[in-house]
């Protein structure tokens, strides 16, 4: 085998483990945790906010854009697209990237620190 051969298998093996990182959630999970951990502020239902706002098709929507939500402190003006990637940072502590982002401080503070969590509220998001 050639030099080349090891070469293109060592460049394909460091992007395989680099590449996006997949957010395989289980939504009924999800759905359990959102259940426990974010109905007491957040409807899952369009159009229905309460403390903070409905978050039925959040993947793919504007940060800071849900529709009759006009209490926006640490997103207001977001420059971005609710994402995976994006969800799973801001779960794990609202604060800090709402700092990082917008420079303002989010009136979300609750973590959602256990990463298949996250990923299991953000497939059951996904549903909705």
């Amino acid at each position: 085998m050639t030099k080349g051969f090891f070469m293109a298998l060592g460049m394909s093996m460091v992007f395989a483990l680099t590449a996006s990182p997949s957010f395989a959630g289980d939504a009924e999970k999800g759905e359990k945790v959102f259940k426990k951990r974010c109905k007491a502020c957040h409807e899952a239902e369009v159009g229905k906010n309460k403390v903070g706002p409905f978050l039925s098709g959040v993947v793919g929507r504007k940060a800071g854009t849900a529709d009759g939500f006009k209490r926006y402190k640490g997103l207001a003006g977001a420059d971005w697209t609710w994402d995976e990637a994006t969800l799973m940072e801001y779960l794990a502590d609202p604060s800090a990237f709402a700092k990082a982002r917008t420079g303002k401080a989010t009136s979300m503070t609750f973590k959602l620190k256990k990463e298949d969590e996250r990923a299991d509220v953000i497939a059951y998001l996904k549903s909705k």
